[in-house]
């Protein structure tokens, strides 16, 4: 459908027979920015269908148009090359109306993680595919490389955007049938990649809906081409949007158990602990204490036994403080201050510096001030607040945002109290 809208806003800008300088200029819009968009290159917008309208003089046709186009419903679309394109080229298209919450999207998400499982499951368990392809691929996976760093230190605010340009590259080169064979196999993987990263900055952004949406194309991307490794990662994140929503941590602990199943055998230590401590986190969310420790352990063993040569890089995070860092959220999740206090401290020790990660140091040392708090004392409590509304600076994060706007309000009881008063003072 938008493929023929951009065919049939083409055609209707060649009869005008007016010249592009002209007919940008009466659009209100680049020139340059207007061939992407007939070209693919760009998403077909309401403002730009309005523009074409407007210029040509069409009566709101194209607006008509676009407005009477069916969205690509997920659910409905087979779990194969073509159903991968559609959902990922409706994505590209512009189909970014967050229209679930929290509790309807991790049951989309359940779903989602079912059909990946089904589809793995029909293929002979192995090790990681080795993609190979031309020096552009290589290119491609550089850029979403740098955007988990800039995630990581600026937060999701301009990620969700960069990561949609680089999924609409994919696509369009996917479309085009340059590549094929294994070269195309390591596109499906990076057009995943850049999926998952769409969907948590948008999950980071608190749009759940669309996060969602994007999780199911990165999950239909891996499964494709076979990526177990790279699948079971998305479901990681989505395992997070789903613990981070009353009631559905149970969903969570399904999610992360369908990673571990399908990595078995191909994944490393440093994914081994991964999964288990995120696992830990969802159980947590459910109150089972020996589960949440028998996972830790887990976490902690595996790390113990080192770095491997294939190593998965996007695990570069995967260290001693972030584990440490999940046992101190889970033990507050529990109601164990003082246990809680112990691990962040282990985990600030074993990741001293917030430069490198200053969103989830943040979110990590609000929760610190939390289980201070919880042991009634405020002078490390507030902090451990200070730094974490430092460490926020210029981070774009609605999720980190909210942890400190939530920490405010436990402090605020306590503004008799010097320190919490100008704390809570600093806005």
């Amino acid at each position: 459908m938008y493929d023929q809208l951009r065919s049939d806003l083409r055609e209707a800008r060649r009869a005008s027979g007016m010249v592009w300088a002209r007919f940008a200029r009466e659009a209100g819009y680049g020139e340059a920015y207007l061939r992407n968009v007939e070209n693919g290159n760009r998403s077909v917008t309401a403002d730009v269908v309005t523009a074409y309208d407007r210029a040509l003089k069409t009566g709101g046709r194209f607006a008509r148009a676009l407005a009477a186009a069916p969205p690509v419903i997920a659910g409905d679309v087979p779990w194969n090359r073509d159903g991968v394109l559609a959902v990922l080229g409706e994505l590209v298209d512009g189909g970014g109306v967050d229209r679930r919450g929290f509790i309807t999207a991790g049951a989309a998400l359940s779903t989602s993680a079912r059909s990946w499982s089904r589809v793995l499951g029909a293929r002979l368990p192995g090790h990681p595919a080795s993609f190979v392809g031309p020096a552009l691929l290589d290119h491609m996976e550089d850029r979403l490389d740098h955007l988990r760093r800039v995630d990581d230190e600026l937060g999701s605010g301009e990620v969700h955007k960069l990561a949609r340009s680089e999924l609409s590259l994919a696509v369009k080169l996917l479309k085009s049938l340059r590549y094929r064979g294994p070269a195309a196999d390591r596109l499906y993987a990076i057009a995943a990649e850049a999926a998952r990263q769409a969907a948590w900055s948008a999950f980071d952004q608190n749009r759940p809906g669309i996060a969602q949406r994007y999780f199911d194309a990165s999950l239909r991307g891996s499964a494709e081409v076979g990526d177990r490794i790279g699948g079971a990662y998305a479901l990681s994140f989505a395992a997070i949007q789903c613990y981070s929503s009353p009631g559905q941590a149970g969903r969570a602990v399904s999610l992360l158990d369908t990673a571990r199943t399908h990595v078995k055998g191909c994944g490393t230590p440093r994914m081994e602990a991964m999964l288990a401590a995120r696992t830990a986190r969802a159980l947590s969310k459910t109150g089972a204490k020996k589960g949440t420790a028998h996972q830790l352990h887990l976490a902690r063993t595996a790390l113990d036994k080192g770095r491997r040569e294939h190593d998965p890089k996007i695990l570069y995070w995967v260290d001693y403080g972030e584990i440490e860092m999940i046992a101190g959220s889970s033990a507050l999740e529990l109601g164990d201050p003082a246990e809680a206090v112990r691990c962040f401290e282990a985990g600030l020790h074993a990741r001293p510096g917030a430069e490198e990660f200053p969103r989830s140091h943040a979110i990590y040392l609000a929760r610190a001030a939390e289980a201070h708090l919880a042991l009634h004392d405020l002078d490390a409590a507030v902090a451990h607040a200070n730094r974490a509304a430092l460490c926020l600076g210029v981070v774009d994060s609605a999720r980190s945002a909210s942890q400190l706007q939530g920490l405010r309000a436990l402090l605020a009881p306590h503004d008799a109290h010097t320190g919490v008063r100008e704390f809570l003072q600093t806005g």
